[in-house]
């Protein structure tokens, strides 16, 4: 599954366009590389997710098949460390 997709669909943002401009502008890793939008996600796969004020880690349990509702979202992935990004002005 495409990492836009998926980050909609497991609620980790919150439409599919965010998640697309976050790729564009290498705020979304997967296994500590840049991906693209198009990019494929497998099992396994760690992705970071920085967007606000905060740095996301997170594990990939399983893909979903279809939609997910967002009470069952949390069972696809295991967030690993969650750190807050202090901004330089």
């Amino acid at each position: 599954m495409r990492i836009d997709l998926l980050l909609n669909k497991l609620c980790l943002v919150k439409t599919r366009s965010i998640a697309k401009k976050a790729c564009d502008k290498n705020l979304i890793l997967i296994n500590g590389q840049p991906s693209k939008a198009s990019q494929s996600v497998f099992v396994g796969d760690q992705i970071s997710i920085a967007l606000g004020q905060y740095k996301t880690l997170t594990d990939i349990v399983k893909i979903p098949d279809g939609n997910v509702a967002k009470k069952d979202a949390g069972d696809y992935y295991k967030i690993i460390s969650k750190i807050k990004i202090e901004i330089n002005d």
